[in-house]
């Protein structure tokens, strides 16, 4: 269920990652007083992610005067002076709960990279393993004892993907905070359909587990030789804790769509992968998880880019993205939720001669909105072309303070990696966009 399904393998890993756990409880101990606000402000983010590199030129910063313009045209949206391209109708209308940041400025066009670099805010480094920022929203609620009595789903839930791109993962955290993965939202994950004479079964389980795991103790106890490291122990019993109670669950039913109503929001939404995905981070954030990333792929586009857009991408991403904003708003609850749609690079300007575009870091888009962040703005801009940022260039660390600025979390607050070195939440430098952020 945790993608963690054999204790032999998760030992391996865990086994690790033990030698970076201890300078992560400073990164736990800094930042425990702001979970606790945070967790009882209940605030969320959803990760719309676009896998592959999404062309933003050809969805938020479009040049129609340009010869790398294409072959879309822009269109308005609700928010005065702000256009997108005119194949997403529906998300043009919640653009005064949306802002496009056209100022992205990042330094890694390999998908593997770029991937990491955006899930944790760091470029990667053999020498630190950061955290992805839903596992870092997943300890905040774990510091409120209190709330976390009656929270038996995971904190952070990736849908839609085979896990987290980039390799990024709870890094110096401990498995505890991994993310749980959902494939086919809609549906009770597998393995979490109770069996039969449940609690029969589940107490023998649970006792055999805790047989399994006294014995590592107990071997250290006696003094006896282990391989495995106490910490590596814990984790492995968090983790399990984690699962048991989830199959148990009388709120695991969120996962699965059922009734009329959810029928008509799939109309809505787009009875797609990412369709359902967002509907169910919907329900999800609804029920208190701290986050949620939806996973919609396909943006690798060397070759054939603008059929790809009219006939797939756009219409899927449309519906889905416009739907939830939208229900979000209607609901009050966008106040209490950030949403970020963004990917692992750009796209070039240039259109290549397979009639597409290549990755481009340089200078590219992300759309952020909701929680204490304003809509209806398009921050900074890029040149004539789209080839440079031309005005309020932001990098990777602005954008990261800006989004946990909007969830409530002080971008600045010191944390400690795997190496005991000090270091800020979004990291050093960082600025979160005052024009977005009140």
């Amino acid at each position: 269920m945790f993608g963690i399904t054999d204790r032999r393998h998760f030992f391996k890993h865990a086994t690790a990652a033990a030698a970076v756990t201890v300078p992560g409880l400073n990164f736990l101990a800094n930042l425990s007083a702001q979970a606790a606000d945070m967790k009882k402000k209940n605030k969320s983010l959803i990760i719309l992610w676009m896998g592959g590199g999404p062309t933003t030129i050809d969805l938020w910063d479009m040049k129609p005067d340009s010869p790398n313009g294409g072959e879309h045209k822009p269109r308005s949206t609700a928010a005065d002076g702000v256009q997108i391209t005119e194949l997403m109708p529906t998300v043009a209308k919640q653009f005064k709960n949306l802002s496009i940041v056209r100022s992205l400025t990042t330094k890694e066009g390999d998908h593997q990279r770029g991937s990491y670099l955006m899930g944790t805010g760091r470029s990667p480094n053999p020498l630190s393993d950061f955290p992805h920022i839903g596992s870092v929203l997943a300890h905040q609620y774990s510091q409120d004892a209190e709330a976390m009595k009656n929270m038996d789903l995971p904190a952070f839930i990736n849908v839609g993907g085979a896990g987290l791109p980039g390799g990024a993962g709870p890094g110096f955290l401990g498995m505890k905070y991994a993310n749980f993965t959902v494939q086919r939202p809609g549906n009770i994950p597998e393995n979490m359909e109770a069996p039969k004479s449940v609690a029969d079964q589940m107490a023998r389980r649970a006792a055999l587990f805790d047989t399994l795991e006294g014995n590592d103790a107990k071997h250290k106890g006696l003094g006896l030789k282990t391989n495995v490291p106490a910490d590596a122990v814990q984790a492995h019993k968090d983790v399990y804790k984690k699962a048991l109670d989830l199959v148990v669950s009388s709120r695991k039913e969120v996962f699965q769509f059922n009734g009329s109503k959810d029928q008509a929001d799939l109309a809505r939404y787009g009875n797609t992968d990412f369709g359902r995905g967002c509907l169910l981070a919907r329900k999800l954030v609804e029920a208190g998880v701290a986050c949620v990333e939806v996973s919609l792929g396909g943006w690798d586009m060397h070759g054939g880019i603008f059929n790809a857009l009219s006939t797939r991408a756009l219409p899927t991403l449309d519906k889905g993205m416009g739907s939830l904003t939208e229900d979000l708003a209607a609901s009050g609850k966008l106040k209490d939720t950030v949403i970020v749609w963004m990917g692992e690079f750009g796209r070039t300007p240039r259109i290549n001669q397979n009639g597409g575009r290549d990755h481009y870091p340089r200078a590219w888009s992300v759309v952020v909105g909701g929680g204490n962040l304003k809509g209806g703005i398009a921050y900074g801009s890029t040149d004539k072309d789209g080839t440079a940022p031309k005005d309020s260039p932001v990098e990777i660390q602005d954008l990261y303070a800006t989004l946990y600025a909007g969830l409530g979390l002080d971008p600045a607050a010191q944390i400690r990696d795997n190496l005991g070195r000090p270091t800020a939440l979004a990291g050093e430098k960082a600025n979160a966009i005052k024009a977005l952020v009140g």
